[in-house]
């Protein structure tokens, strides 16, 4: 992680140009879990070229804003989820089943026909690739074992804890990896246990202590309500956060800024770091630097500044590219506000 007090990162995806995804197909949808081919802008020969020329591009955003840990946005990425979930063995995505989404809408997901197992190193190369280009911090972000279940129709281990762990063993394959290449932050998304208490409670710390078995250094664990876009009214607290502080995660990373979070609830995490959301992802107004440095008073009220990361809420890839660009930029700005109060 950062030296720098009070560090600033996003939490996972930047805007990806228009030249390199129909927007409109984009924005028509719910986030995929399965394959989204149709939204890409180059054909299949000119893509991974284009989507190297997209990362470095959201690379460029993130140092001319000041960001201090890096991330390359995910713009290789349809989803949050599929990019990862759809490259293991034992999946069939071209028949997909329906299953609730966490909002309880009706959802195409991969169906798990035999034993989950890496083909081959699925986000290795865009570690590679990231780090190859900056000498700052960087993070890549990973979709977690529980929402993965969560997020597939079980058709081999007729058993969801066996399903969970199958999932975590080669995220933990997937990991160890990443770091080998040059990863200094390591992001698991699990917003489904935010979704599903009670089998969080069963199975969730399980799940990111196995996927992060022998990982040392920064840790995140990833929490939220869902995408701005796709759900605008969000509960005032979690359902599943407190928990966490018994798990292997150095950090946790939760939205607090659209769904106004009371920041009290940080005291039940007394042994994390805390990647707090100060950017509102609700609303395309951009914050002020001082709007940002309330945000992260209030956080401060309940944790030390050493343990404070400044953070968007959620993913920022549904938001107008000069939106997020400012909404970034006023988050270091606000940031640095906050430092010179304390230091």
């Amino acid at each position: 992680m950062s030296e720098q007090l009070i560090p600033t990162t996003l939490v996972g995806s930047y805007p990806q140009p228009a030249w390199l995804v129909h927007k409109d197909i984009l924005l028509s949808k719910g986030p995929p879990r399965i394959r989204m081919r149709d939204v890409w802008r180059p054909p299949m020969e000119l893509l991974e070229e284009a989507q190297d020329d997209a990362t470095l591009t959201a690379l460029h955003d993130q140092v001319r804003a000041g960001i201090d840990i890096v991330s390359d946005g995910e713009v290789r990425r349809e989803s949050y989820f599929n990019h990862f979930a759809n490259a293991l063995d034992g999946i069939d995505v071209d028949n997909p089943a329906t299953v609730p989404g966490r909002t309880g809408v009706p959802t195409l997901v991969p169906r798990v026909v035999g034993p989950i197992r890496r083909k081959t190193s699925v986000q290795v190369r865009d570690v590679a690739f990231l780090r190859g280009h900056t000498d700052k911090a960087i993070k890549i972000t990973i979709p977690g074992a529980f929402t993965m279940a969560k997020m597939a129709a079980d058709e081999y281990y007729g058993d969801q804890e066996a399903l969970i762990m199958a999932y975590a063993d080669v995220l933990n394959e997937e990991v160890r990896e990443m770091k080998a290449a040059g990863a200094d932050v390591i992001q698991i998304d699990e917003p489904h246990m935010q979704a599903h208490p009670i089998e969080s409670n069963r199975y969730g710390i399980a799940a990111i202590d196995r996927a992060l078995k022998g990982i040392e250094g920064t840790t995140v664990v990833h929490l939220c309500f869902g995408y701005a876009y796709v759900v605008a009214d969000k509960p005032s607290g979690y359902s599943f956060l407190p928990e966490l502080d018994k798990c292997s995660a150095t950090t946790i990373s939760i939205e607090a800024a659209q769904p106004g979070l009371d920041p009290v609830i940080l005291e039940k995490l007394p042994s994390k770091k805390i990647m707090f959301g100060v950017i509102d992802l609700g609303d395309e107004e951009v914050e002020t630097p001082e709007m940002i440095a309330e945000r992260l008073r209030c956080a401060l009220r309940h944790i030390s500044p050493d343990r404070l990361i400044a953070a968007p809420d959620c993913g920022m890839k549904y938001l107008p590219r000069e939106v997020a660009f400012g909404k970034i930029k006023a988050m270091v700005d606000g940031a640095a506000i906050v430092r010179r109060e304390i230091s």
